[in-house]
């Protein structure tokens, strides 16, 4: 029987989702504690890898075990022995060929990011003590809806099969407290690519960059060009939709 979990996390603490040798990581961490409760090593398959450092709101993942499980009482004891830091939030049961990474349809991530101090906000986002150009951050935004090779913002080495992505949606908003938060939805993202993808917008907004230029960028497929990516801090993985 397979089934998925709905689950949040604060990533400040982990070398990204994917479990590696002798390094604390989300997946990592939550397999050794859901093997110990069902007794019998388990393998959990996440929607997706988030980056060092990189936080979710939402995530999906699946596993697969041979006895009935009581998803609910199983959700409860995985959030007592699991660190603060990671949320369970649901355990239901799925189609045995439904897959938390291939069959999702489209990713969201949310950037945030303050131009003031913000006692509450040092942790979840990057504050950028520069006044902004939304307007013109948006105007350049949206240039991204117009292509779909997005090598301009893929790490290098990353062994990608491909660097095309469809992205629909790209914006920027400015939340009642003045914090920015910068939403993107894709089929698929490249590593980096968003951290990327946010710094080269905030260079547009700061003036380092024209719209223009942003255009440029992005068709010259060269990674060069691009800015430095945005600190991992302001990153969610925000929505998986299936």
């Amino acid at each position: 029987m397979r089934y998925f979990i709905e689950l949040q996390y604060d990533g400040a603490a982990y070398f990204g989702w994917q479990r590696q040798p002798d390094v604390d990581t989300v997946q990592g961490t939550i397999e050794d504690r859901l093997s110990m409760l069902l007794r019998e090593p388990t393998e959990i398959v996440g929607a997706g890898r988030t980056d060092t450092g990189v936080n979710a709101s939402f995530y999906t993942a699946h596993f697969d075990s041979e006895t009935s499980i009581d998803c609910a009482q199983l959700a409860y004891k995985l959030n007592k022995v699991l660190p603060q830091d990671i949320a369970i939030r649901r355990i239901y049961e799925v189609e045995a060929t439904k897959h938390a990474r291939f069959d999702a349809r489209q990713r969201e991530y949310t950037y945030f990011l303050t131009t003031q101090k913000a006692p509450f906000r040092r942790f979840s986002a990057w504050h950028f003590a520069v006044e902004l150009d939304v307007a013109r951050m948006n105007d350049a935004a949206r240039r991204l809806l117009e292509y779909d090779d997005f090598t301009s913002f893929a790490k290098l080495n990353s062994n990608n099969k491909t660097n095309i992505c469809h992205i629909n949606h790209a914006e920027w908003c400015v939340e009642a407290d003045g914090t920015l938060r910068f939403t993107i939805r894709a089929d698929r993202f490249l590593r980096n690519m968003v951290r990327a993808i946010v710094g080269t917008l905030v260079d547009v907004g700061r003036g380092r960059y024209t719209v223009e230029e942003f255009d440029d960028i992005i068709r010259s497929r060269d990674l060069s060009r691009s800015s430095a990516g945005a600190p991992a801090c302001g990153l969610f993985l925000s929505d998986v939709k299936y």
